[in-house]
């Protein structure tokens, strides 16, 4: 339980998927491997595969578990891997709009592709968008990101 916070790999996952398949509590995974049990928890119910005809099939496979995990990152990087959506987020950075009015604009334009304002601030405070100096057209213009508790004003 010493461990930081670290993403789960393929041999993490691999020693779930036999602890789960030898019937082990998710209480004993979690301290066999030094994480918490939420983690453990967590994980089964993420990335768990599901087969509604054949349930026999239903069950947590670390291979599988790893494919989930990956997409759902992947999909987190949508303004790296599509440059037609990333540069109409960079033209409205430049015309003055911010995070929130391009994402509400892109939700309510109903377009096929869509962000949020937190995968736009991402990619401005990412090395590609710090290089291209998006951060100069937020309102703040910060060149670094505020850590979590400091972002929120307190209340006069």
């Amino acid at each position: 339980m010493s461990k930081p916070y670290l993403h789960l790999d393929l041999e993490e996952r691999r020693k779930i998927a036999h602890r789960r398949e030898a019937k082990v509590s998710a209480n004993e995974i979690a301290a066999r491997l030094g994480r918490h049990r939420s983690t453990i928890f967590r994980e089964h119910r993420r990335n768990r595969f599901v087969d509604d005809e054949l349930r026999y099939l239903s069950g947590y496979y670390a291979v599988n578990a790893q494919n989930l995990a990956s997409e759902c990152r992947a999909s987190q990087r949508k303004l790296v891997q599509n440059p037609i959506l990333r540069a109409a987020v960079i033209e409205r950075l430049q015309s003055g709009w911010t995070p929130e009015q391009i994402a509400g604009r892109l939700r309510l334009e109903r377009a096929p592709l869509r962000v949020c304002h937190e995968t736009i601030y991402q990619y401005i405070y990412s090395e590609e968008g710090r290089r291209s100096e998006l951060w100069r057209h937020l309102p703040s213009g910060r060149r670094r990101r505020r850590r979590y508790r400091l972002r929120k004003h307190p209340p006069p």
